[in-house]
């Protein structure tokens, strides 16, 4: 069968996005009950990691585990990715031994390079460019919280700050979706053009909308969600003082801002956060804030994709196909003794 990656939401159309997240809760459902089906059951997953990880690292390790297979948590150090091995032979002899790759890299080069060698499906985990795996949560979580009657095509999404990794695949969900999104920044740190002119692209074939605005006030009046991330990332540290006083406190998300938005509106980060800095803890600790709930379905999303992408994959062996294997194993060992 065709090999897929997951590494860009573009590479998916509506259809697939939207059958993955009705898989993601037929799994969350099961699970819920105590009943998550072992549908990769014996199957492996290597989870490269180029910096360390609280919510990438647990969910996809528990993911896999409860889906019946096993995960192998490769640390900065631990492989030679790109140094004393090419990446392309890294990728080659992780495809002989593993049925799935995740890889959490500081470039996207490298996820991309990986996966240009790799014979078995690789999943981004997050890069400086974006972050596929986290939105597809994000939009599944939307859909658990969206207001009585709306449908995902009605939702307004307004995210205030900088243009992360998690903005860029977000504004790309959301808009390939047919939703209403919004992005609230200083111009310096708006979305680039070429990441613009994707998400107008989806929105001319789904009918959604993007705006992108300087005014944080204006971009919540209508939002059913509000969503921040962190306003500095690994390599910009150099930055932080600038950031500071371009984002604070018109772009931070407190009460004032939070209370400008409709009753209903919801909270989200994607976390790690640095509270009282991008949002303040009376906003992250609200009734209102779903950032836990978004942290958990972490888990049921990891779960959906690596079902989505493995489970077509799997050899089934018939119970007699098994039981010959294991007679002449056994037969081989019992003349040895």
């Amino acid at each position: 069968m065709t090999l897929r990656h997951f590494i860009h939401i573009q590479d998916f159309n509506q259809a697939e996005l939207l059958e993955l997240i009705a898989l993601t809760r037929l799994i969350k459902e099961a699970d819920r009950q105590g009943v998550t089906p072992k549908l990769l059951q014996d199957a492996s997953l290597g989870m490269i990691f180029e910096e360390p990880s609280t919510r990438t690292r647990i969910s996809f390790e528990v993911a896999m585990t409860e889906l019946g297979g096993h995960a192998l948590y490769l640390k900065p150090g631990e492989i030679h990715l790109g140094e004393r091995e090419s990446l392309s032979d890294t990728a080659q002899v992780l495809s002989r031994m593993v049925d799935v790759v995740m890889i959490r890299a500081l470039k996207h080069e490298t996820v991309t390079g990986f996966a240009a060698a790799a014979t078995v499906p690789v999943i981004n985990g997050l890069t400086d460019y974006n972050h596929p795996t986290q939105v597809v949560c994000d939009v599944f979580t939307m859909m658990e919280h969206a207001p009585a009657g709306k449908s995902l095509q009605d939702l307004r999404v307004t995210f205030v700050g900088d243009a992360t990794n998690v903005l860029s695949s977000l504004m790309f969900i959301c808009t390939k979706m047919g939703m209403h999104f919004t992005h609230a920044a200083p111009v310096k740190y708006q979305p680039p053009v070429r990441w613009r002119h994707i998400a107008e692209e989806n929105c001319r074939t789904s009918g959604g909308t993007l705006t992108i605005t300087e005014d944080p006030v204006a971009a919540v009046r209508e939002a059913d969600f509000i969503y921040t991330d962190l306003w500095w990332w690994v390599g910009q540290e150099d930055e932080i003082p600038d950031r500071r006083v371009a984002f604070m406190p018109t772009y931070q998300v407190n009460g004032e801002l939070f209370g400008r938005a409709p009753a209903h509106c919801k909270f989200m980060h994607c976390l790690p956060a640095s509270r009282g800095v991008e949002a303040t803890d009376e906003v992250m600790d609200s009734p209102r804030s779903i950032i836990f709930d978004q942290s958990e379905n972490r888990l049921h999303a990891e779960k959906g994709i690596l079902t989505w992408l493995v489970y077509p994959r799997l050899q089934r062996p018939t119970p007699e196909l098994r039981a010959y294997h294991a007679g002449r194993i056994q037969s081989f060992l019992d003349a040895r003794s």
